[in-house]
């Protein structure tokens, strides 16, 4: 790669990074081409891209952005994960891919929200349920307060059916 290209690649990839919400940084030693192929398809999935970058191309395009500082994450070979919407999906990836391959890539560090993420927060986000399970279960927990309310509604307008019912027949046999 020569200058020119470099400075492109660094101003295209700081433009990816600065629009990602989520960042991962991988170790991906130990890793062929086949294998990394693989995985960047599995990430894609999750609307995520995977990017081998040399750490000092890396560094140059996290410079200059709002961002915490990772640079210590970025040792050794280091693949780059630029997630879409999707938090989740792509640590989920990762660590399911990394069950297939020898505990290969390995998290290094990540930004979620402007603040650093270390493996071990990664790989619990990586256990979080699907989106839609959690919307699921939210939606669940709401309702169930306002099922129970209209319960104890029915049941008082039963009580007071039942009421009025026994009224009208003390009435209808005081009056007979």
């Amino acid at each position: 790669m020569n200058r020119t290209e470099k400075e492109s690649f660094v101003s295209d990839l700081r433009e990816r990074v600065s629009k990602a919400p989520v960042i991962y940084l991988t170790d991906f030693s130990g890793l062929d081409v086949k294998s990394i192929t693989q995985l960047r398809r599995s990430l894609r999935a999750t609307g995520a891209e995977y990017i081998v970058v040399k750490n000092r191309l890396a560094r140059l395009a996290f410079e200059d952005l709002e961002l915490p500082n990772i640079f210590e994450g970025m040792t050794g070979p280091t693949g780059v994960v630029l997630g879409s919407d999707d938090v989740v999906g792509p640590a989920k990836a990762l660590t399911d891919f990394a069950k297939d391959n020898n505990s290969k890539p390995e998290f290094k560090l990540g930004i979620l929200e402007r603040k650093v993420l270390r493996p071990e927060q990664i790989d619990r986000i990586a256990r979080l349920p699907a989106r839609e399970q959690l919307l699921s279960e939210l939606a669940g927990v709401m309702q169930a307060p306002m099922a129970m309310l209209a319960a104890a509604l029915e049941g008082k307008l039963q009580e007071m059916a039942g009421l009025l019912d026994a009224l009208k027949e003390k009435r209808g046999q005081a009056g007979g």
